[in-house]
């Protein structure tokens, strides 16, 4: 049996190189993303491509529908959000980080845990972030929104641990994706200072920690915050 993959924010970065890694381990991939896929980056290692936005639930339902059975969903779709001190922090801009980030997550997850659960098979990898675990100055809504990932993530693998469903999070430093490309200089540079490696990690090593957290090899780990930041995380 071919096991079917659903990743989000599949048109660049760690998507893109996820989609691209779980094909190659023989899954059949779907990649969902707010915007336009470009085929020519996709074909032919997916078998689908879709326009979502994660954060309205009604797509995200509508989605899953239509490609049921999912085996292993990736959460990787994720906005920045504002570059500001939390006193510049705009309302709207805190709240879209949020709606993307968290509630987009949750969104997925809720939408494929029950079919996963009656199968009694599945893999959920969260994206998420060493923001999230350390927080990043003058990323206040990115830091909470990936912080809040870690715990939904957490919390929901004890929910679905006797279910035969492996739910896990991937937190990664600063990695080579378009999603930096907005991110100030100033931003950047205080995040690779921080990594003893000294440079940003590339999306295809975050695809390969994703390729075994999607597998049956990870069999008895569930509800971790997997470090993925070359060295810079303290817990």
């Amino acid at each position: 049996m071919v096991r079917r993959a659903l990743v989000t924010g599949g048109a660049s970065g760690i998507g893109l190189a996820s989609a691209h890694r779980l094909n190659t381990d023989g899954l059949e991939v779907f990649v969902a993303d707010v915007n336009e896929v470009q085929l020519e980056a996709v074909e032919p290692t997916v078998s689908g491509v879709g326009i979502l936005d994660v954060s309205d639930p009604g797509a995200v339902n509508a989605l899953v529908a239509e490609l049921s059975p999912i085996d292993v969903l990736v959460n990787s779709a994720g906005v920045v959000g504002p570059n500001l001190p939390i006193w510049d922090v705009p309302d709207d801009g805190w709240a879209h980080t949020m709606a993307v980030n968290l509630t987009g997550t949750f969104n997925t997850m809720k939408a494929v845990l029950p079919q996963m659960r009656e199968r009694g098979w599945g893999r959920i990898v969260n994206i998420a972030s060493i923001a999230g675990k350390e927080g990043n100055p003058n990323l206040s809504a990115y830091s909470a929104s990936k912080a809040g990932v870690i715990g939904l993530t957490k919390s929901v693998a004890k929910e679905v641990a006797q279910d035969g469903v492996i739910v896990n999070s991937v937190a990664p430093a600063v990695i080579a994706t378009p999603m930096n490309e907005d991110t100030a200089q100033h931003v950047l540079d205080y995040m690779i200072s921080k990594i003893p490696m000294g440079r940003v990690g590339q999306p295809e090593e975050v695809a390969a920690l994703v390729s075994w957290l999607a597998s049956d090899e990870c069999s008895f780990s569930t509800g971790q915050a997997y470090d993925i930041s070359g060295g810079r995380a303290t817990y």
